[in-house]
């Protein structure tokens, strides 16, 4: 344990002294941008990699905190903390970044200097987002995010780059301004924007349900949930590979860690009360999202409609309030992150050989990129959940948790098992299997060594967490079980609550 030194804020801002690093010499090439961003979001990791070592897996409560003075007007602090919860997302976070950084490499030849930029100073609005403890500093961070996304999608997208970074900004933040409306509610009803304050302060069951109604409004667009999520495909679409990765890796699951940190903890009898809403949406996002990915020609629309579906699971996993089901979501998000990155690059490749994502372009991939084709084929295997990698593991998870509450939420969620091979399977048919015909792809080089080191840690993290998930899962079971028992004291208490939940299982336990 290093005390005396602030790890968590200098992991946070490291990113931004990096990016400062940058535009000193804003006028010098791009490459000499491109090793001061890799370098940086390397000992950034390193940095993530320090705090998971000096952490303590046993305490439920959170760990490494930095606390000032912020805005004494508004008794506003700049407090920073780690749980077992933000952990994980800590490190994929810090993981993914240097992939973003070399996936970029040679894609990306104008304007060098500002994408890094953008890059780095998200880094560091999301590694904020996951360890903020104060209501304002999260809210912050949270709108922060927006910020660099819509000028990595706006300057360096595809040809509708500016109608997907719009439709994008204006969604998420329509339903960020209710959220705040609520955080402004709960600082003048707890006097603090203290977050670990707030989770022991009760309140009134109907101001829970539309404060829970203002949060899910913002957590329910970004992670995305049925029907909101038309703003995904585009963005997807028009991103740089990158951007995509960003996107799908780690911007989705800061909807599902809203849920656990704030909805959950805080408004437990209106989570309760709104599980069979969220089950129905989540079951529909499932099947819906599948059988749409069915019909793509897109690669990257394909993938996208993809993670709506596994997005699904997460929210049944996490409103499941079981320990298996969190798990499994937290599991499954962490998975997910590793995976639809892997697979954007996987896109991204071919792109920028053949620059089309149309799989009708395609056919007969194997005979000129060997190598590309089992990198794609273990990866389309992780998606579908082969035991022995990440994928799972949280699918599993997820199943008994939800099993526990809803077998019918259970069957639409294993819908997606046979779908989602259905749509994988056929993407990689078309694009690996076949005849070499079409002209354009008889010139294709296979994976260089830029790309197999970028390939390389996520083959080894999803095989890693699939084999040992205990890496992963022993850092979640204090503070699981701490929130499973705040929130079963919470609706245990309220009689309306009970006699909901009891109609709920004859409604949904029945076979």
């Amino acid at each position: 344990m290093i005390p005396s030194l602030p790890l968590l804020s200098i992991t946070i801002f490291l990113p931004l002294l990096g990016a400062f690093a940058i535009s000193l010499n804003w006028a010098t090439t791009g490459n000499n941008a491109r090793w001061v961003a890799l370098w940086t979001t390397l000992g950034t990791l390193a940095m993530a990699l320090i705090l998971w070592k000096n952490y303590n897996p046993l305490l439920a409560d959170f760990q490494l905190e930095d606390k000032c003075q912020w805005i004494p007007l508004l008794t506003a602090s700049y407090h920073v903390g780690l749980d077992g919860i933000s952990l994980p997302f800590i490190l994929l976070s810090a993981f993914l970044m240097p992939i973003c950084i070399l996936a970029s490499w040679t894609s990306i030849q104008t304007r060098v200097s500002e994408y890094m930029i953008a890059f780095l100073v998200l880094e560091t609005m999301l590694l904020g987002l996951f360890s903020a403890l104060d209501f304002f500093l999260f809210y912050i961070f949270f709108e922060g995010v927006l910020l660099p996304m819509f000028f990595i999608i706006g300057i360096w997208g595809g040809p509708r780059r500016i109608y997907a970074t719009f439709k994008f900004f204006l969604y998420t933040l329509l339903g960020s301004v209710l959220m705040l409306l609520a955080i402004i509610y709960i600082y003048y009803e707890v006097g603090s924007g203290d977050i670990s304050l707030a989770m022991t302060t009760p309140f009134e069951p109907h101001v829970q349900t539309w404060l829970w109604l203002a949060f899910f409004a913002s957590f329910a667009i970004k992670i995305p949930m049925w029907p909101f999520h038309t703003w995904l495909p585009d963005a997807h679409v028009e991103a740089p590979t990158a951007g995509s990765i960003v996107l799908a890796g780690i911007l989705l699951k800061m909807g599902g860690y809203g849920f656990l940190r704030f909805s959950l903890p805080i408004f437990p009898e209106a989570s309760a009360y709104f599980t069979p809403f969220i089950f129905a949406l989540s079951s529909i996002a499932i099947v819906y999202a599948s059988l749409i990915a069915l019909v793509q020609t897109d690669m990257k629309k394909l993938i996208a409609y993809s993670s709506v579906a596994h997005m699904g699971f997460v929210t049944l996993g996490i409103f499941s309030a079981d320990a298996q089901g969190i798990q499994g979501a937290i599991m499954q998000m962490v998975s997910h992150g590793l995976i639809s990155t892997a697979l954007f690059l996987c896109v991204g490749v071919l792109y920028d050989r053949t620059h089309t994502r149309d799989m009708s372009e395609y056919g007969g991939i194997v005979h000129r990129m060997p190598r590309y084709a089992v990198v794609f084929m273990f990866f389309i295997l992780a998606s579908l959940g082969l035991p022995g990698t990440s994928g799972f593991v949280g699918e599993f998870l997820v199943l008994l948790g939800t099993y526990q509450v809803s077998t019918y939420a259970t069957l639409c969620a294993s819908t997606t098992l046979v779908l989602g091979a259905a749509y994988s399977l056929w993407l990689y048919k078309r694009v690996v299997f076949g005849a070499l015909t079409k002209p354009g792809l008889k010139a294709v080089t296979d994976l260089n060594r830029r790309e197999l080191l970028v390939f390389v840690p996520l083959i080894a993290a999803v095989l890693g967490l699939g084999i040992y998930p205990t890496a992963l899962l022993s850092l979640l079971d204090a503070p699981v079980a701490q929130l499973i028992d705040q929130y079963t004291i919470a609706v245990d208490s309220n009689e309306s609550i009970v006699d909901a939940k009891k109609s709920l299982e004859v409604a949904l336990l029945a076979p």
